[in-house]
């Protein structure tokens, strides 16, 4: 058993759906029709006397996760069959990967800089849908959709080195990002589930298995649930048993399924019906000229060369779209300030508006019009955060509505100054509050005056002339 040194083991095993147009080994959609048993045909029904034919779009996916994630490529590609009785695969196997998985030995980086070890990535056929009625637990009967039965899965299984929930969650984040970067999952529609294995050092590291906890909160809720039920039931005394739980995401709890079965119990065999593919250094090096630059290369990128600090690069290297907007705008504004204006503005007017950056219209060359008429102090940062808002409804010229609305900002000193008196000589009292310590007072009076400017005065310039008029 190897050797741990935390007081909380955690390894997850990963079923990411890849996103491609037809299942695994048939020509059946992945989307389409919903109705239950609809986009089925022989082969992805198990039916007697069908034969799988491999799709090579869902080959070249896996292995640019395999490259993305440091893996060693394997020069085969083997499938087996999975032997286990259940209503969710009707042939009673599933085309799996056993003895040599596609990719094995790889690393993924946690935000904090932590490599996490991955044992393997390989490729298998989704079983079909079982929907419980009544929830897993009560259910009398269950419905068997065979929609999702052959869609391409990789499996990605990590060493235990995760060692607590929050690195747990940290780590699907940062898949997610691979993920979206290689574009090889839909991140809207797509399928991704973990079964997280997790033991504590006062069960001696006994290891429970969780099955098939969906989204990254639940990830974390399940361990965060699990490490404390473990946790109690060693102070009581009560063994802690190799086992197999469900998580049930409405109470908010594990239940036992079954006591833990071991690989061998699935007696694998080679899968006759599938030749050996060759994967050959000619095909890997071709993948590779395909492959995007990452994320974590971004963060490097954006630190060196924009000179931007490392939590902002992070936040904009997170998600593609946002990062490759980053790019193109600084290429024309300053990069600091473009930074600044996309990963707390932007990112904070559509999380207002719950939208994602690839759900609006707004590009590059409405920020970089927008930011420069920051840059250039022809707009205040006030104005500049209410056209985003705008925009992000519905883009529009920035320039023209600017001078439409007259939103230019109000720079002649002297127009400021007559506001400033205007303020002070409509309110005595606040200015009598401030000369008698009251520093709040003069936010107020400051306040009246970016309203007389409808915000096109910078509170600075405002502030320094107002206390050279009450002086």
């Amino acid at each position: 058993m190897k050797h741990f040194t935390s007081n909380i083991v955690i390894g997850l095993e990963i079923h990411t759906e890849l996103d491609t147009n037809t299942k695994l080994f048939c020509s059946c959609p992945t989307k389409g029709n919903e109705e239950p048993n609809t986009r089925t045909c022989p082969t992805c029904l198990g039916m007697p006397g069908s034969k799988p034919v491999l799709n090579k779009k869902a080959v070249e996916f896996a292995l640019k996760l395999c490259l993305a994630l440091n893996c060693e490529i394997s020069p085969e590609l083997i499938f087996s069959r999975k032997s286990y009785f259940y209503p969710d695969m009707s042939k009673n196997y599933q085309i799996s990967q056993y003895d040599i998985p596609l990719g094995k030995n790889g690393s993924l980086r946690l935000r904090d800089g932590k490599e996490i070890g991955i044992i393997r990535v390989h490729l298998e056929e989704d079983p079909a849908s079982l929907i419980h009625p009544a929830g897993l637990k009560e259910s009398q009967y269950v419905l068997v959709d065979y929609n999702r039965s052959g869609n391409p899965l990789v499996e990605i299984v990590t060493e235990p080195d995760l060692t607590s929930p929050d690195e747990a969650r940290d780590f699907m984040k940062q898949l997610i990002t691979v993920l979206n970067y290689l574009e090889i999952f839909d991140i809207n529609e797509g399928i991704i589930k973990a079964d997280a294995n997790v033991s504590i050092k006062e069960s001696d590291y006994a290891r429970v298995e969780i099955k098939n906890i969906t989204g990254f909160k639940e990830i974390e809720k399940a361990l965060v649930y699990e490490v404390n039920r473990q946790k109690e039931d060693t102070k009581l005394h009560k063994k802690i048993e190799q086992e197999t739980r469900a998580w049930d995401s409405e109470k908010g709890v594990t239940f036992t399924l079954r006591k833990k079965e071991t690989e061998e119990d699935y007696g694998y065999i080679i899968d006759t019906d599938l030749t050996i593919v060759e994967i050959t250094d000619k095909w890997v090096k071709e993948i590779k000229k395909e492959m995007p630059e990452l994320a974590q290369d971004k963060v490097k990128k954006f630190v060196e060369k924009h000179k931007i600090k490392k939590e902002d690069a992070e936040i904009l290297a997170a998600e593609k779209e946002l990062a490759e907007m980053f790019e193109k705008v600084a290429e024309e504004i300053n990069p600091v300030l473009a930074a600044k204006w996309l990963r707390r503005e932007l990112v904070r007017v559509l999380n207002y508006n719950k939208k994602e950056l690839r759900e609006v219209e707004i590009d590059e060359k409405h920020m970089i019009d927008l930011l420069k008429l920051v840059e250039n102090k022809n707009i205040t940062d006030n104005v500049a955060s209410k056209i985003l808002e705008k925009l992000i409804e519905k883009p529009f010229n920035v320039n023209e509505y600017v001078k439409k609305e007259k939103l230019e900002a109000v720079s002649d000193t002297s127009e400021l100054e007559k506001y400033c008196r205007e303020a002070i000589e409509e309110n005595p009292q606040a200015v009598e509050d401030y000369k008698k310590g009251e520093k709040r007072a003069l936010n107020f009076i400051v306040g009246k005056v970016m309203a007389k400017t409808r915000g096109k005065a910078t509170p600075k310039e405002v502030n320094e002339i107002i206390l050279r008029l009450i002086k």
